[in-house]
């Protein structure tokens, strides 16, 4: 048997998110009928997590066990060749046979797209939240920095998270805009919550948008309620940018 880890890269605009859900049309989904087609066994894919309906990723990481003795090069162009052209396998490596996608990630790594300008943009309506209002970058900067470290974070959590633990790690948060009005907003933790990178974001967006102060978000914090956070921003502007291990 070979364990055969995969980098992915994909558009979610079309797509109920990374996990099988019957019949609709997951990432996962037509990965396995794609890896099953090629292998002529029956495949289990193993995400290094979940991504909602309508993210990206840059660089999901996934594995998989096949007792296919096809090469490497010829698995990866064969899978290729019946995924969709919004997914794409951009590498598949094999690897120890103890390796796990999930349990062996040790971060990851959040970019949220924001297009801040005067008037939208047709070829990013797919990937970046449309923002009319101008933001002030320095706000959201300092606003940042307030969540960095180990907190609950409770009031950034979706309300039916199913999760236990709310405490989670989050080891930087890099904010830039460049001269186009593209906002990059990374979010790099040891584990998200669900919604938690957009919840953060929205919030952080009231904060550009002189809504809420720099100050209050302690208080939101502290409060570990989502009533008190801002909006959920849009799915189609987050990606999964890196998986660590």
């Amino acid at each position: 048997m070979r364990n055969i880890k995969m980098i992915l890269e994909y558009d979610g605009t079309r797509y109920h998110g990374w996990q099988r859900q019957g019949d609709m049309v997951t990432i996962q989904k037509i990965l396995e009928e794609s890896i099953s087609t090629i292998t002529q066994e029956d495949i289990r894919v193993i995400g290094s997590g979940r991504t909602d309906a309508g993210v990206h990723a840059i660089n999901q990481v996934a594995n998989f066990i096949t007792s296919s003795k096809i090469e490497v090069r010829n698995l990866l162009n064969g899978i290729n060749s019946l995924l969709p052209l919004d997914v794409v396998v951009k590498e598949l490596i094999e690897t120890d046979k103890a390796f796990h996608a999930r349990y062996n990630a040790k971060c990851k790594v959040y970019l949220y797209q924001i297009y801040n300008r005067p008037v939208r943009s047709a070829l990013y309506r797919h990937n970046a939240w449309f923002i009319r209002e101008p933001l002030d970058i320095g706000r959201l900067k300092e606003a940042a920095l307030l969540l960095k470290g180990t907190f609950d974070f409770s009031s950034f959590c979706a309300a039916n998270c199913g999760i236990k633990s709310h405490i989670r790690t989050v080891k930087n948060i890099d904010i830039e805009m460049n001269h186009r009005g593209m906002m990059k907003i990374c979010i790099e933790a040891d584990g998200f919550l669900k919604y938690m990178v957009r919840n953060i974001v929205g919030t952080l967006v009231d904060v550009g948008k002189r809504k809420i102060s720099v100050t209050e978000l302690t208080g939101i914090m502290e409060a570990k309620d989502r009533r008190r956070a801002g909006i959920t921003a849009p799915a189609h502007g987050l990606f999964l940018k890196e998986v660590r291990y």
